[in-house]
């Protein structure tokens, strides 16, 4: 008698009700290629797939950077690859793709993506660094310096969605929040060293948070009765304090809180002015950089760079207004509605 199960892939976990609520959980979203009739529903109504990403402005982003066959491109965040894929193609044949993301979870998935559409195999280098790196990586695998930079900054879906990263306050997971969770100190640990004043200074200078001081209080109050390790531990510290307030305020609050223990954990302000500076060395004589931001302290040290490049006669000519995704996309994909986007041109 033969074993009718050999062969067959274990049986899927079940779950209570209708459609599976936990991440791990969703199948579907997990296999695209098996469930594409499913997956082109949820696309279609607005929704980003669980553990995916959609690009953000992917024909204006080649429009401003035009890429062509033979030069260099460097995508600081590779995150999901979206962007990436169409570069990689656009500078086929005798191009380079230099690809840099310090998430070490989500970079070998993305590399094998990007290794299964058709191109030159030396065409694509991935490197697991922060764009912090940027001048030595480039020193490594392009000293001439590069055609084309692209840094798409902030989280990608693939982070948000897993709980186990820690950066969602929808879901519960360990509060964790790092890009890369090998490396430095996790929000829980953060928050179990920093001072009041300085807690509050993050909430302001992270996320111009209204009630910094009292939330900073309130926060590190729960802290020392017992240590937040989790997200919703946090998050029900910000409800408690904000619970005379309405709930679009409160959940709204709820958000900043997370944005700005975020920013301050993986030092974003800080990665993202060593890479302005490095930029225009980076760049080759007429090479184009383009940056997509999704917050305002972000997107207004681009601007300032810049301006200041082009006053300098650094830059060629910068981006005059920002540029956003058009109405259209902002309701395909809700998550591109804060998307800021700024180019410049090395002189």
């Amino acid at each position: 008698m033969t074993d009718s199960s050999a062969g067959k892939p274990p049986r899927r976990e079940r779950y209570k009700g209708k459609n599976p609520r936990r991440f791990d959980q969703k199948y579907k979203e997990h296999q695209p290629e098996r469930y594409a009739a499913d997956v082109e529903k949820i696309l279609a109504s607005g929704k980003t797939l669980a553990g995916s990403h959609r690009p953000i402005m992917v024909q204006k982003i080649l429009e401003v950077l035009r890429p062509m066959a033979g030069e260099t491109v460097v995508d600081c965040t590779l995150g999901h690859g979206g962007h990436a894929s169409h570069l990689l193609q656009a500078i086929q044949p005798g191009g380079k793709l230099i690809a840099i993301d310090a998430d070490p979870l989500e970079l070998p998935k993305t590399e094998l993506r990007l290794r299964a559409l058709p191109c030159e195999p030396e065409s694509l280098v991935v490197v697991q660094s922060n764009f912090v790196g940027l001048a030595h990586t480039l020193a490594t695998h392009a000293p001439l310096g590069a055609d084309v930079l692209l840094a798409d900054l902030g989280l990608s879906s693939m982070q948000i969605d897993d709980p186990a990263r820690g950066f969602s306050y929808k879901q519960d997971g360990p509060l964790d929040m790092r890009m890369n969770p090998r490396k430095g100190l996790s929000a829980a640990e953060w928050l179990a060293k920093i001072s009041l004043d300085d807690l509050e200074q993050q909430l302001t200078d992270n996320a111009d948070e209204p009630q910094a001081a009292s939330l900073a209080r309130a926060i590190l109050e729960a802290q020392s009765r017992s240590p937040l390790t989790t997200t919703q531990s946090l998050v029900t510290v910000v409800r408690r304090a904000t619970a005379h307030q309405a709930e679009a305020i409160t959940s709204a609050t709820v958000q900043r809180v997370f944005q700005a223990i975020r920013i301050a954990v993986n030092n974003e302000f800080g990665a993202l002015d060593a890479l302005l500076r490095q930029i225009p060395a980076a760049l080759k004589s007429g090479g184009r950089v383009a940056i997509l931001s999704f917050h305002s302290g972000e997107d207004r040290r681009v601007k300032s760079a810049f301006k200041s490049g082009l006053a300098s006669g650094t830059y060629a000519q910068i981006s005059d207004e920002i540029i956003r995704p058009a109405f259209a996309e902002q309701h395909a994909n809700p998550r591109s509605a804060s998307a800021k986007l700024r180019w410049a041109i090395r002189v």
